[in-house]
């Protein structure tokens, strides 16, 4: 088996630019920070008549019915909402990871200047994007709400 190494970079400033033209969604973000989504299951997305998976389908929104940003403390992550279409709601709790995790992805070699002047940069390089410090955590089954009750789309 051999080995493979790549060299891993602090975020850099032209990460930000260019993340809005990536394809992939942003990472979750609440009011303590990045997130992870733990669900235990299933999502069952709609399809057309040729049996292919809708595109553009929101599959939940969250709501942190106890966030205030006057208060002080956690207790506000004791309580989360996932809202799917306007008829089931899940509801979990926001958890801190026991260890942070990176979010890395690879980058084009760059040219770099040293004191032999310029050069290209060679092999994998990976840069870090983010850092996720908290999950999301639905271990419950959905329960059924009225549309009275669920947020509007």
């Amino acid at each position: 088996m051999s080995s493979s190494t790549a060299k891993l970079y602090p975020p850099s400033k032209e990460a930000s630019i260019t993340a809005t033209s990536n394809p992939l969604p942003t990472l979750l973000q609440t009011p303590s920070g990045l997130a992870i989504l733990e669900l235990q299951g299933n999502i069952n997305l709609p399809k057309d008549a040729k049996g292919e998976t809708l595109k553009d389908i929101e599959v939940g929104r969250l709501e942190f019915p106890d966030y205030s940003p006057d208060a002080i403390g956690s207790g506000w992550m004791k309580r989360v909402h996932m809202y799917i279409g306007q008829h089931q709601r899940l509801t979990g709790e926001v958890k801190k990871l026991p260890k942070a995790i990176a979010i890395v992805r690879k980058r084009q070699n760059r040219m770099l200047q040293s004191s032999a002047g310029p050069y290209m940069e060679q092999g994998d390089n990976l840069e870090v994007v983010e850092i996720v410090k908290y999950k999301l955590m639905f271990t419950s089954r959905p329960e059924p709400v009225g549309t009275a009750h669920a947020p509007a789309s």
